[in-house]
C-alpha cells in the first residue's frame, strides 16, 4: 500500500487546512423545504474554483458529504486533474446542516439546534440548483460529481433536473439509503444522544462524551475489514489502533463538528431516496430508470455501508449508466482522498466520463 495522503483529517492538494471562512454566501431568503417548514433568512455556503468561460458552459457541480466542508473536497481538484481550475468552473456547495450553510449551530430562534427543521436531499439540491442558475447563470452543467452524502445529491440532480445535468459521477454513495445503512446511523445517533450533557439538543457546550463514542461507532464502519487486518492505519502515521481510534476518529468528529449539525445531515441521510422526488414519488426502479444522464458509477470494493451490489442494482436499471468499482482495502474512504491509488482511479474515471 503506498500514497497515503493525510494523517488525522481529509487533506486540502497543498496539504494545510483551509479557513473557515474561505468562502462565500448565497441569501436564499424564506426558503420553505421538503417538508413544510420555512427557514428565514437562509443561506447556502459555497466555494468556487476557476473561472466561468464565456458562454457558461465549464461548470461542474461537486456538493460536500456528511460533516464535511468546501475544503475537505479540495484533494480532488488541482491542475492537471479532470476537475482542473484552468479549465473548468467548479463549485461546491456546503450542504445544509454543516455548520457553513445554514445549519442548527447558526440559525437564530425559533430554528436553531435542536429545533432545525428537516431537510431532504432534494431541498440541498433544490437551493444549489438557485445558486447555479440564478446566481451565476448556468443553463448546463458539463457534470455533477461527489462522495458519500455527494454521491446522493448527485443522483437527485440527475433526477431533479435532467435538462441541466448530462454527466454524473457518484463515488461512494448511493440514490437511496439501505436499511442496512439506516441501522449503522441509529447506531451513531445513539451513542451521540447518549451523553447526559447532549440535554435534548439544547447544550451549552459540545457533549464530546457522545462525540468520542460517536467516533468510535464510526470507526467500525468507515474502513474496511481488510484495512484493519493489514493495519493500514500505521502507514498513516498512527502507531497503534487505540491511537488510531482517538488521533483519527476522535479527532475527525471533535474538529469544529457541532453535534446538532451532525444530527440534522444524519437525518438528511437517512432520508435519502430519489423516489421522494417532489413531482415524481414513484418507486425507485422507477425513479432510476427516469435518469438519462451519462452516468459513471463508483462504489468501493470494500465499503460497508454502500457496497456494490447495492450500485450494481442501480445501475442495472439505469438507461445509460457503467459501473466500475474502486479496488482495495479502504472501504468507503476510498472515496475521501486519503489514498493516493484511489485518488487516481477516481481521477482516472472522470477525466474518461468528461472527455466522451
Amino acid at each position: 500500500m503506498t500514497g497515503i495522503l493525510c494523517r488525522g483529517r481529509i487533506p486540502s492538494p497543498t496539504g494545510e487546512r483551509r479557513s473557515m471562512n474561505d468562502h462565500e454566501f448565497f441569501e436564499l431568503g424564506d426558503l420553505t423545504l421538503q417538508g413544510g417548514a420555512t427557514l428565514r433568512g437562509a443561506k447556502l455556503a459555497y466555494k468556487t474554483y476557476g473561472t466561468l468561460n464565456e458562454d457558461r458552459s465549464n461548470a461542474i457541480v461537486y456538493p460536500t458529504w456528511y460533516s464535511g466542508r468546501h475544503w475537505e473536497n479540495e484533494w480532488l481538484i488541482g491542475a492537471g486533474m479532470a476537475l482542473d481550475p484552468e479549465r473548468y468552473f467548479i463549485i461546491v456547495p456546503n450542504m445544509l446542516g454543516n455548520g457553513l450553510s445554514s445549519s442548527p449551530s447558526n440559525t437564530p430562534p425559533p430554528y436553531d439546534r435542536a429545533r432545525f427543521p428537516r431537510v431532504t436531499v432534494a431541498d440541498n439540491v433544490a437551493v444549489q440548483h438557485r445558486l447555479v442558475t440564478e446566481h451565476f447563470g448556468i443553463e448546463r452543467l458539463a457534470l455533477v460529481t461527489g462522495w458519500s452524502m455527494g454521491a446522493g445529491q448527485t443522483y437527485q440532480w440527475a433526477m431533479s433536473y435532467p435538462e441541466m445535468v448530462p454527466k454524473i459521477a457518484p463515488f461512494c454513495g448511493s440514490a437511496k439509503t439501505s436499511e442496512h445503512n439506516i441501522v449503522f446511523l441509529e447506531g451513531v445517533k445513539a451513542a451521540l444522544t447518549a451523553d447526559d450533557a447532549y440535554r435534548g439538543g439544547w447544550y451549552t457546550e459540545q457533549p464530546t462524551k457522545g462525540l468520542r463514542a460517536m467516533a468510535r461507532v464510526y470507526a467500525g464502519w468507515g474502513f474496511s475489514q481488510a484495512f484493519y487486518w493489514d493495519r493500514v492505519y500505521r502507514q498513516m502515521g498512527y502507531t497503534s489502533l487505540e491511537d488510531f481510534l482517538v488521533g483519527f476518529w476522535e479527532g475527525f468528529f471533535l474538529d469544529n463538528r457541532d453535534a446538532n449539525n451532525l444530527l440534522a445531515m444524519l437525518w438528511t441521510w437517512q432520508n435519502g431516496d430519489i423516489s421522494r422526488t417532489p413531482g415524481f414519488e414513484g418507486s425507485y426502479e422507477e425513479a432510476l430508470a427516469t435518469i438519462e444522464a451519462d452516468a459513471l458509477v463508483m462504489p468501493a470494493e470494500k465499503d460497508l455501508y454502500f457496497p456494490p451490489e447495492d450500485e450494481a442494482y442501480a445501475v442495472e436499471r439505469m438507461a445509460n449508466a457503467e459501473l466500475r468499482v474502486i479496488p482495495g482495502v479502504w472501504g468507503h474512504f476510498a472515496g475521501g482522498g486519503m489514498n493516493d491509488e484511489d485518488t487516481q482511479f477516481i481521477d482516472a474515471a472522470l477525466k474518461e466520463l468528461l472527455a466522451r
